[in-house]
């Protein structure tokens, strides 16, 4: 894992329930933790890639790839999304890469907003 490879910030917001003043519960994004990532398309190309090669499409499907901690580990694809460049991404699927507890990537595609 190339530790200055992890070049971007990202966001992991969670789904939390809140209720009002008057007893209504209602569903809202939280912050949850902040760090930085490594990120990689479908293919598996880094982003640094694909802008070199000339791409300017959108990310619909993309990985991001995180240092282990105790936080990123509790992080599931039902509970959580994740903030990046502005785009909200939904989590499809947590790699724990060989459970070596050295690093987590999540498989993810752009929401549909």
């Amino acid at each position: 894992m190339d530790v200055a490879a992890m070049n971007v910030r990202i966001v992991f917001q969670k789904n939390e329930t809140v209720s009002d003043a008057i007893g209504n519960h209602t569903n809202t994004w939280a912050d949850y933790y902040s760090c930085h990532a490594t990120i990689s398309d479908s293919l598996g190309k880094s982003s640094a890639e694909s802008e070199a090669a000339g791409q300017t499409a959108a990310h619909p499907d993309i990985s991001f790839t995180v240092r282990f901690c105790q936080k990123a580990k509790a992080v599931d694809t039902t509970g959580f999304r994740i903030l990046w460049d502005g785009g909200i991404y939904d989590i499809l699927k947590v790699d724990h890469l060989n459970n070596k507890k050295r690093a987590l990537k999540f498989k993810c595609e752009k929401a549909g907003r």
